[in-house]
């Protein structure tokens, strides 16, 4: 498996080039990123892939100087959770 990071999205490949997880979070205002979309396929569900993308795109997001904002549920519920905000 291999992570490609862009500066809005981070996806997880397979050997094959096959997208098996991605997380996207355009800039929707200056200096705030709001994740908006998180996908997880049937092949990694269950063992923490999608709280482990929410992470990467955060740590992302602030290294870029910016600030964190999610639509996506279940990024929003992650934020909630680790007390960040959005």
């Amino acid at each position: 498996m291999e992570y490609t990071r862009l500066p809005h999205s981070i996806k997880c490949k397979n050997d094959d080039g096959k997208i098996l997880a991605e997380i996207t979070f355009p800039e929707t205002e200056p200096g705030i990123y709001t994740i908006d979309h998180t996908y997880v396929g049937d092949e990694l569900r269950g063992q923490g892939m999608a709280g482990k993308l929410v992470q990467m795109a955060v740590d992302q997001i602030h290294e870029q100087g910016g600030q964190v904002r999610a639509t996506c549920s279940y990024a929003s519920g992650w934020l909630d959770k680790k007390g960040i905000r959005k």
